[in-house]
């Protein structure tokens, strides 16, 4: 892989950016990217209130202690957090709108999603909405 790209700044949408940090397979590959400085993935504060909040669903089972190392250790220090800048309203689901409204705001080239809302609109501006097995093929 090497560094001859410049860094890709992405964002993670939530399922995507939990599956990478909590299991081990394919999406787990991209810890490896940013923790290599092969992307910069980046948040706001839409976004981040979203990932804490489900990483605190039951269903993973994680104690307060364990999502603040995660937190703390494997996404702040390698996570840009951006201001958004511009609204967007694109998506089926509303809800999406504020992941291609960050990748916009943070000049973003990819939003990496699973979600079949954020999929189907494929490009917004200079943003393009692939999955990660997609974006994992690419690099």
């Amino acid at each position: 892989m090497g560094k001859k790209e410049k860094t890709l700044t992405v964002v993670l949408d939530t399922n995507v950016l939990v599956s990478a940090l909590l299991f081990k397979g394919e999406l787990s590959r991209l810890v490896d990217l940013w923790k290599k400085d092969n992307i910069i993935p980046v948040f706001s504060r839409e976004t981040f209130g979203e990932f804490r909040t489900v990483l605190g669903y039951p269903k993973f089972s994680l104690t307060g202690q364990e999502i603040k190392m995660l937190i703390e250790e494997e996404v702040l220090p390698f996570f840009e957090i951006i201001e958004i800048t511009e609204k967007v309203r694109i998506c089926r689901d509303p809800d999406d709108n504020k992941f291609i409204a960050c990748a916009v705001s943070a000049s973003a080239k990819f939003v990496i999603s699973g979600d079949r809302d954020l999929l189907d609109v494929g490009k917004y501006k200079s943003v393009r909405i692939i999955s990660a097995s997609e974006f994992l093929r690419r690099f």
